[in-house]
């Protein structure tokens, strides 16, 4: 039984960012693909020494830097009339930013819902295994007590196998959350979402 948390970052008590705190009404909207991009940054900037994707002091986090940072994610990842509901807009928008900071040498692979919950499991783990978290797209899900993750982008920063199958530990607006993979990625619709590893070893 394996099980891997990364060593995620806090700003102001906030576990990551949070969405909550865009003053920008489009981004306090729909920004969770921006602010998700933007936690990686930080994320991969702290521990995989890529200071550059950051564009401000990563030793010295604050809430004021991070809204700022996410106004400059904003022009790659724009909130839209459906949100950024594909994972290539994600893949493409990040990459954008990735490769204009000098970091193209990132590569990132998507990982459609459409998929089996066990060889999400196996995705999830060969990513945080690696020291990387996954950026996870939900869209729609048929249980309310998902309400808050639908038509989202959140992070899953680690897992657990447990008997009853792979528990992710995800990160948004500021909160940290545990869920049982197989329920989240059962949503009894035909739309899906996915998920994307970022390869930055």
């Amino acid at each position: 039984m394996g099980k891997k948390i990364l060593d995620y970052f806090e700003i102001d008590g906030s576990v990551g960012g949070n969405q909550g705190w865009f003053k920008n009404v489009v981004m306090y909207i729909g920004g969770c693909a921006a602010a998700t991009a933007c936690d990686c940054c930080i994320y991969l900037a702290l521990h995989k020494g890529m200071e550059e994707l950051y564009p401000y002091d990563v030793h010295s986090l604050t809430r004021e830097n991070y809204v700022s940072f996410s106004m400059k994610m904003k022009p790659y990842l724009k909130p839209r009339v459906n949100g950024v509901n594909k994972l290539y807009m994600f893949t493409d928008g990040f990459g954008a930013y990735l490769k204009d900071v000098g970091r193209g040498d990132i590569s990132m692979e998507e990982f459609p819902g459409t998929n089996s919950c066990e060889t999400a499991a196996e995705f999830i783990r060969k990513y945080i295994d690696r020291g990387c978290p996954v950026p996870y797209l939900m869209l729609r899900h048929k249980k309310a007590y998902y309400k808050d993750f639908v038509w989202h982008w959140f992070l899953c920063y680690g897992y657990e196998d447990r008997p009853d199958g792979m528990w992710i530990t995800v990160a948004t607006y500021g909160e940290s959350h545990s869920f049982a993979l197989r329920d989240l990625w059962d949503t009894g619709y035909e739309e899906k979402g996915g998920l994307v590893g970022i390869a930055a070893i």
